[in-house]
């Protein structure tokens, strides 16, 4: 049996000799090699000197990588962690490895030890190495591992088994191979890789805070687990609410309590969040939406922004490291126990979720990952198989699809796999109850190597001529195996159906029946019809019945489209009614960065200095809005922060700001003087009990009924800026929904119903808390005498810019 050593060989007859460059070092343990043909027995440690084994080419480094259990003396360079061997101490980390098995991939405790997989196609060398946290912290290695390319390899898949492991140990791999970036090849020895299936993944300790010299990126490694890894999960079950009766919140673990009004003894960590769940219960949500909380590396935009005197950070977190490790700098607990402790605050936030009745839903990043483009670093999976991982052009240049320098290859085969399995273990294992798929239309796109026997291992004509790169496929494998796979089955599965390379796909996302969209016509649509623009009133009462001319004809339902009027980016509720343009200079880009084209309306005067007359205009509006999205048919999302009016002074591009503008204001809400936070309260409660608002299915005349300033007569001509309806459920509760967005008052008949009266509830144009009448309110009896008169006749005036929800009542019902 010969191994490559440098440009030689050396043989050893029957024995299989490990080789180091140790400079004079002594190899002081031995490998169990097994029972390989021509070779037995163990590698005997003595005082051989020996080459290089993991083929480093000449002219690339002078460095030379120990690949052998405990190595005295031995050093290593990595260009991005400074890696270094650990002088040996003696110290045994684990029995003699044996040759492992190639499934399933990562690391996987069982009673005598650890096996680890991965998957590397295009290596000729790998070698695990092992860290225990102290010397991660140091930058050393503590122990590297070869692993034999025919003993420790089966097919694509690298693999070995360690027996009796310490506990607290991390591990990386290094990878040797070939380095042509002309061809996509990023095989380089020089960086210790993180497992893709890596289950927490340590680098730094705590948030934002930078390494010795400025290093903003240490070595990470990844977590070995413990048979002693257990967590109580005290009988948790998911909720499994029907999506048609959802709220969403969609939220950022830190900013939602990391201001110091938030008063929570862990600020802007999983458990600070557990501690402000009941508010979140009160305010009426039962999903929350997590950004990315998969493991990035916030100091990966770090620069000195002069103009908040202060320094930028990656704060949305959509720039993922590793898809199965939760984030663990928003763990109370930080690195503590190698990361097993950030898994079960997770765990905890999800269970406490549950005995709330709150599912928590997940935002993933599948589209690309932080390594970038060619410039960007070696992480993992880069350094594992590039042109698998990635869309990658015949001489290596990376598609980009994402705007963001990579495109994950989603549809190609281990790419697919990777996926499923990632969503499994957070479904299986975190038990979270769905996803939001960030820029989903690239999971539709055709991968690279796209062809009939890669994807389907076939080649007959009925499959299908090959593909550009990139193409969108009408069905493309990896949804297939989303929407199908049986642990996955009854997960909430929303997409954000378009992506940074123009492809739209709102309405048409390949969905098999079970997958809903981020409704971005829904968001445009209710813009622009509440500020006053013509023409938009047919459009705005399609979105009003769960845009049916989107999903309907797909065989899609209601709930299948997620409504939303703002998100993470983009202005937020206030904003969007108190700017025309963006005001981004806080982000120090000379405002040239985000979205030029909001569809806002600053009510007459831009920013927050403004008059008291523009002011109560804008409280208007700000109530417009949110009743349109509560009485919409479909699943309305809620951006954290909207219900009070948080307002980030007209930036509409956040990302980098770790402070006031991103954190929730637990002060303002607290204040409300508005009484928006009321309002908003009471509206989400509204509409959860109010099963015509819930619909499983698209309205229909039965049940709805489409008005103008005059019964049963709809205006739907260009110049209408009105629209009104009638919605009636299974318990008789008629609803009467008006909105006026033109700047002229009117005086609205209502349709006459024998035996019966308009009731008022909702009428934005009134101050708090007559804008939503409820038994506590002061007064109320005056309050409605004032518009008794009007309703006896069945008229109603509406000022402009205003919306009312009536409901019908007997006439012998006060």
């Amino acid at each position: 049996m010969a191994i490559a050593m440098g440009h030689r060989s050396l043989s050893s007859g029957p024995f299989c000799v490990a080789q180091a460059w140790l400079g004079g070092a002594r190899i002081r343990s031995c490998v169990r090699v097994g029972a390989i043909p021509g070779v037995e027995g163990i590698v005997r440690s003595g005082d051989l000197k020996v080459g290089a084994s993991l083929g480093m080419r000449s002219g690339r480094s002078s460095a030379r990588s120990v690949v052998i259990c405990n190595v005295a003396g031995v050093s290593s360079e990595s260009a991005s962690a400074e890696i270094e061997f650990k002088e040996d101490t003696g110290r045994r980390l684990c029995g003699p490895p044996l040759r492992g098995k190639p499934l399933p991939f990562g690391a996987t405790v069982g009673e005598e030890g650890v096996n680890f997989a991965v998957h590397s196609g295009g290596a000729s060398a790998v070698a695990l190495c092992l860290f225990t946290e102290s010397d991660l912290q140091q930058g050393l290695v503590t122990k590297e591992v070869p692993l034999h390319p025919i003993f420790n390899r089966t097919g694509d898949v690298w693999h070995i088994f360690l027996p009796d492991l310490e506990s607290n140990l991390l591990y990386g791999y290094r990878v040797d191979g070939r380095y042509i970036l002309e061809e996509g090849a990023c095989y380089d020895p020089r960086r210790i890789l993180v497992d893709p299936y890596a289950k927490a993944v340590i680098s730094r300790e705590s948030y934002g805070t930078v390494g010795d010299g400025g290093n903003c990126w240490p070595q990470m490694a990844g977590m070995v687990p413990d048979l002693a890894d257990e967590f109580d999960w005290d009988g948790d079950f998911p909720p499994r609410i029907p999506q048609r009766d959802l709220v969403i919140y969609e939220m950022h673990v830190r900013g939602f309590t990391r201001h110091p009004s938030s008063n929570v003894n862990h600020p802007g960590t999983y458990i600070g969040l557990v501690e402000k769940l009941s508010y979140l219960k009160d305010l009426g949500i039962n999903a929350i939406e997590l950004m990315p909380s998969h493991e990035f590396n916030e100091l990966e935009y770090h620069s000195y922004n002069p103009i908040m005197d202060d320094f930028k950070t990656n704060f949305w977190g959509y720039s993922t490291i590793n898809f199965f490790s939760p984030m663990t700098r928003y763990a109370a607990a930080g690195n503590k126990n190698c990361g097993r402790e950030a898994i079960n605050e997770f765990k905890v936030l999800v269970r406490e979720a549950h005995k709330l009745g709150m599912e928590v839903l997940m935002d993933v990043v599948f589209n690309h990952t932080a390594e970038g483009n060619e410039m960007g670093p070696t992480i993992s999976f880069r350094g594992f198989d590039n042109h698998v991982y990635y869309m990658t052009a015949p001489k290596g240049e990376f598609y980009n699809y994402s705007g963001c320098g990579n495109t994950f290859n989603c549809n190609h085969p281990v790419v697919r796999r990777f996926i499923i399995d990632c969503l499994r273990y957070w479904v299986t294992e975190m038990h979270v109850d769905g996803f939001r798929f960030d820029l989903a239309s690239i999971m539709t796109r055709a991968s690279s190597l796209w062809d009939k026997v890669n994807v389907f291992g076939r080649s007959d004509a009925l499959v299908g001529d090959t593909v550009t790169t990139g193409t969108p496929l009408n069905e493309p494998p990896l949804i297939d195996m989303i929407s199908n796979d049986p642990v996955l089955r009854g997960v909430k599965l929303i997409a954000e159906a378009w992506d940074s390379g123009g492809l739209y796909q709102v309405g048409s996302f390949p969905h098999w029946g079970v997958w809903s969209e981020w409704n971005g016509q829904f968001r445009d649509a209710v813009r622009l019809f509440i500020k006053g623009t013509e023409g938009t009133t047919g459009l705005f009462a399609q979105c009003l019945c769960g845009s049916p001319h989107l999903y309907q004809e797909g065989g899609r339902k209601p709930w299948h489209s997620i409504n939303f009027v703002t998100a993470h980016d983009g202005f937020t509720l206030a904003d969007l009614v108190s700017y025309n343009q963006k005001h981004n200079g806080a982000n120090g880009e000379d405002n040239n960065d985000g979205e030029n084209h909001n569809n806002s309306w600053n009510c007459g005067e831009e920013g927050e200095g403004a008059s008291i007359q523009v002011q109560r205009l804008r409280q208007r509006q700000l109530r417009n809005f949110f009743v349109a999205l509560m009485v919409s048919q479909g699943v309305p999302m809620i951006t954290m922060g909207d219900e009070y009016g948080h307002t980030k002074g007209g930036n509409n591009n956040t990302y980098c700001h770790d402070n006031f503008i991103n954190y929730f204001r637990w002060d303002k809400r607290g204040e409300d003087p508005q009484g928006f936070h009321r309002f908003a309260s009471l509206m989400i409660n509204f509409r959860r009990g109010t099963e015509s608002l819930r619909s499983g299915e698209f309205p229909t005349g039965d049940r709805l009924e489409w008005h103008g300033i005059s019964p049963h007569t709809p205006d739907w001509t260009e110049s209408s800026k009105f629209v009104a309806f009638t919605l009636v459920d299974q318990h008789k509760r008629e609803l009467y929904v008006a909105f006026n967005a033109s700047h002229l008052p009117v005086m609205v008949t209502l349709p006459d119903r024998i035996g019966a009266k308009w009731y008022p509830v909702i009428d934005t144009s009134k101050p708090s808390p007559y804008d939503f009448l409820t038994n506590d309110v002061p007064n109320i009896e005056v309050a409605l005498a004032q518009t008794s008169n009007f309703l006896n006749s069945n008229l109603y005036p509406m000022i402009s810019y205003s919306a009312i929800v009536l409901i019908l009542k007997d006439e012998n019902i006060s």
